[in-house]
């Protein structure tokens, strides 16, 4: 018998049709793979299992018993809890008290039992794989020990069945290894997990099944075992996938565009991984990777060059030029950009039009006597969005309504229009489906083909391999080695990012 069961859930928005007859099973120790591009209908299916959506149609059985599910307590309360790709953590409160928030242990006076929640914290964090101190404050943590506190907070409840929604989008290979191992140990107690991923490298190693949803219906099932990255790509796209990795090598660069010597960031505050003496060139028309597990430094030297860091030392050239950018604006005026990895807090205003969000870094050279044109801007982003195949009703909407890879779309677009010289990419295909992956990279083969340079940082190493001319790889805020993917693969990055030699 399935511990849990779907039967035809169905599930419409203002006539739009999330799910429709879906009809999904996991069982007890079970590693159950959904898959599906963005707007698939996974993210919906889910939250009806965990009793966020309840005006929908369709039975929910749990062991056998039909439910119904009123709130997501109700649904906690029969064992089923969901970590969200949006992590619910509060940023002002400490690791320990965010995953006991609201359960807090007392003592035999009701007070707050500190000791006991800090020793519970401890023993969960170990279980997961991380050594962090249970006093941390969340907002000190970087993404990725976010994501692997939010897997913390869903042990301590003891679920029986585990909802993960790409938990490993913002992990090092390393951190992966960690949290499978964290996955492993909830198997075999009995826990039945639901595994949503655009990772297909992943579905194979950790799943026994694979489900997919295609415009809110089930269209494929797989032994996951078994199936290959080629055919769930195409079930879910509904079409032939062409070669992900867009061939674009090239042994001609032109003229080196950025040059950093021995940059060095003084220590900001505990948990980060300043650059501590980093040294690398990007030339015109090349794509160059960063590579390097959690905490190597990766994203802190993007910021620095951006401007958005602290002060720094060491030396820094742009098209032979020292320069010392002191804040965004000032970098894009150098021709830097910066793409973040958390598109929706540092990447874009969500609730304000794709128009808004497009022409934001071009106002100042669109205006007119203090005033933007509305001819200019419209016709600035209509052109952009068409360039880039950005898929959306009109440009007056809301960019929070489109999917995760055409939001990222609207950040690159936004940086485009400034016609920079070069390209500072934080994790760029995070969270956006096997489609809209396949997109992105033939826009940064077309970037580099136009003379732009691109300095791209991964926790992906196939995609490090597949678009990169060289990796850079960082270990300790430090560059430890440079690899060029026509003679080095994933084992070589993984190798060196762990500080082993790699022989080439």
């Amino acid at each position: 018998m399935p511990l849990v069961e779907l039967v035809r859930i169905g599930k419409s928005y203002g006539g739009v049709r999330a799910c429709h007859d879906v009809d999904f099973t996991v069982h007890s120790g079970e590693v159950h793979a959904l898959l599906g591009e963005n707007g698939a209908g996974k993210s919906t299916l889910m939250r009806v299992l965990c009793g966020d959506v309840t005006d929908h149609s369709g039975e929910i059985t749990v062991a056998g018993h039909a439910v119904r599910f009123h709130s997501p307590a109700d649904a906690q309360k029969a064992g089923i809890a969901m970590i969200h790709q949006e992590l619910d953590l509060v940023p002002g409160l400490s690791v320990a008290e965010n995953i006991f928030l609201g359960r807090e242990p007392r003592t035999r006076l009701r007070t707050l039992d500190r000791r006991a929640m800090t020793r519970e914290t401890r023993d969960l964090l170990r279980r997961t794989g991380i050594d962090l101190d249970p006093r941390r404050m969340v907002g000190e943590l970087r993404t990725g020990e976010q994501q692997l506190v939010s897997i913390a907070k869903a042990l301590s409840l003891d679920a029986k069945v585990l909802i993960m929604d790409e938990p490993t989008s913002a992990l090092s290979s390393a951190e992966v290894d960690r949290m499978f191992t964290a996955i492993a140990e909830l198997r075999r107690g009995g826990t039945a997990i639901v595994y949503i991923s655009h990772r297909m490298d992943e579905i194979g190693r950790i799943a026994d099944r694979a489900t997919v949803l295609r415009n809110g219906s089930v269209v494929a099932q797989f032994d996951a075992r078994d199936m290959t990255a080629d055919q769930a790509a195409e079930a879910m796209i509904g079409r032939p996938v062409r070669t992900m990795f867009t061939a674009h090598h090239t042994d001609e660069a032109g003229e080196k565009l950025l040059e950093v010597n021995d940059l060095v960031v003084p220590r900001s505050r505990p948990g980060r991984r300043d650059p501590a003496g980093i040294s690398l060139t990007v030339r015109r028309g090349e794509i160059v990777g960063l590579a390097g597990l959690l905490g190597s430094g990766r994203t802190e030297l993007l910021e620095t060059l951006f401007g958005a860091g602290r002060r720094w030392t060491g030396q820094m050239f742009v098209n032979g030029r020292p320069v010392r950018p002191r804040n965004p604006r000032h970098a894009i005026r150098l021709g830097l950009v910066y793409v973040p990895e958390d598109r929706r807090i540092s990447g874009l205003c969500l609730d304000h039009s794709v128009l808004a969000n497009t022409v934001l870094s071009i106002v100042d050279r669109i205006a007119r006597l203090g005033v933007v044109p509305r001819r200019s801007e419209v016709g600035q982003t209509r052109k952009i969005v068409r360039e880039l195949g950005v898929k959306l009703a009109t440009v007056y909407s809301a960019v929070a309504t489109l999917s995760g890879g055409n939001q990222q779309k609207v950040v690159f677009g936004r940086m485009l229009l400034t016609e920079p010289d070069l390209l500072l990419l934080d994790e760029p295909t995070r969270g956006v489906d096997v489609g809209a992956k396949a997109e992105i990279y033939q826009l940064l083969g077309k970037a580099a083909q136009r003379g732009i340079g691109v300095l791209l940082a991964s926790s992906e190493l196939a995609e490090l391999v597949g678009v990169c001319d060289r990796v850079i790889v960082l270990r300790g805020g430090r560059t430890v080695a440079e690899l060029t993917t026509a003679h080095a693969g994933e084992a070589d990055l993984l190798a060196a990012s762990m500080g082993e030699v790699v022989p080439l």
